[in-house]
């Protein structure tokens, strides 16, 4: 369904967010505008700062308020969810426990797709160093995308985990998130996910899928800042894990100040205990305020929305005779759609300086509308990425 306008109100959405008073932000697939909320929020942990020099319990607090808003937008229970500083270290939290699933279940390939971010596919380099063999399962250089038959194919009785990226980074294209833990599920393969460039564009429910796994930070599509990400880990499978990178904050009491010399340590409840290090407190009050935005206007509205934009986005493009990365159906893809273009940074600059931005990502320019998003924006974004290319 094509929609003229969102079913809630734009106006006084982007009421919210001043930069789009001067510029149009197409950018999502890197970094989120900043909001009244967010930045209501930030200065919020400031004046606590300031004010009282240090309060831990209030703090804290905002740190659980925001692993319990992760947990509400993806369908979990907020014991869960881990905090992290980033998803590459969500990522090595999960690949530190290779060693121990292996010995469990008698298999230890890693399967992960080539539509992976490179810090995931760096992460898991590193454990083939140690010894754990990859499989790599390809992009279709075609289609912009990994097929999911490539994906079942790939998951013989030598994988132990499956790691996929529901969007691709470089085009948008969406991988069908039931469909491969369903394959997984019935293989006996566990499913990890990043979902970094989805997460926040659409309805996602990890139980309903039957994720395992799950990871996202927060600057792109869930409107904070860099400096904190999250971790799913299915309740049924998190209290089989003990994962080698941890820290005081993944301890049952972490201010028991135990150094566990003569016992064994002992894990927070569920995922907190892939906790580690103080956690990042500043970025955990802006990273509320942007997701509470998402859940106060609903994800499925906001999921109608971004699929009109990005097909007005494609039609748009192939109209201005603009080469199409990934496939053209909008049903299929995050809202972000690249296009093919000599000099993606030159490109970038150049639109940068008349009022648009993009996103440069190796060949392609990158154009990432969100829910705050008008049409006239996006027809904005494409004749100027055509002027550019033109």
């Amino acid at each position: 369904m094509t929609l003229a306008r969102p079913p809630y109100d734009l106006t006084r959405l982007r009421e919210r967010i001043p930069l789009v008073k001067s510029v149009v932000p197409m950018n999502h697939c890197s970094q989120a505008p900043q909001t009244d909320e967010t930045r209501a929020a930030a200065e919020r942990y400031l004046d606590s700062w300031n004010g009282d020099g240090m309060d831990w319990d209030v703090w804290i607090s905002e740190v659980e308020a925001a692993r319990a808003s992760f947990a509400r937008l993806i369908g979990a229970e907020a014991d869960e969810v881990g905090v992290f500083s980033s998803v590459s270290h969500a990522t090595a939290a999960v690949a530190s426990c290779v060693d121990r699933l292996a010995e469990r279940a008698g298999r230890r390939t890693v399967a992960l797709t080539e539509a992976e971010f490179p810090t995931v596919a760096h992460v898991w380099k590193a454990r083939e160093a140690r010894g754990t063999p990859l499989r790599w399962i390809p992009v279709d250089p075609v289609a912009g995308r990994v097929h999911e038959e490539a994906v079942e194919t790939a998951l013989d009785d030598d994988v132990l985990l499956l790691s996929a990226a529901h969007g691709y980074y470089q085009t948008g294209a969406l991988l069908d998130l039931e469909r491969v833990a369903n394959a997984a599920r019935h293989a006996g393969v566990l499913t990890y996910v990043d979902a970094y460039q989805s997460l926040g564009t659409r309805p996602l429910d990890v139980k309903a899928a039957g994720i395992d796994m799950l990871a996202s930070g927060n600057l792109k599509f869930l409107m904070g800042i860099p400096g904190i990400a999250f971790l799913y880990v299915r309740r049924e499978i998190a209290e089989t894990m003990d994962p080698a990178v941890t820290g005081w904050f993944g301890r049952a009491d972490p201010f028991a100040f135990d150094n566990h010399r003569s016992r064994a340590l002992d894990w927070g409840v569920g995922a907190r205990r892939f906790d580690s290090g103080t956690p990042p407190i500043l970025p955990a009050y802006i990273a509320r305020a942007g997701m509470d935005l998402l859940l106060e206007t609903g994800l499925e509205p906001i999921g109608q929305w971004t699929k009109t934009l990005a097909g007005r986005l494609i039609t748009g493009g192939l109209d201005r005779g603009l080469d199409l990365l990934g496939p053209d159906d909008p049903s299929n893809r995050a809202p972000t759609v690249a296009f093919r273009v000599a000099d993606s940074h030159a490109v970038e600059t150049f639109m940068r300086a008349r009022g648009v931005l993009p996103s440069a990502r190796g060949p392609a320019i990158r154009l990432a509308p969100h829910y705050h998003s008008t049409l006239d924006d996006v027809d904005r974004a494409l004749d100027l990425l055509a002027e550019a290319v033109g």
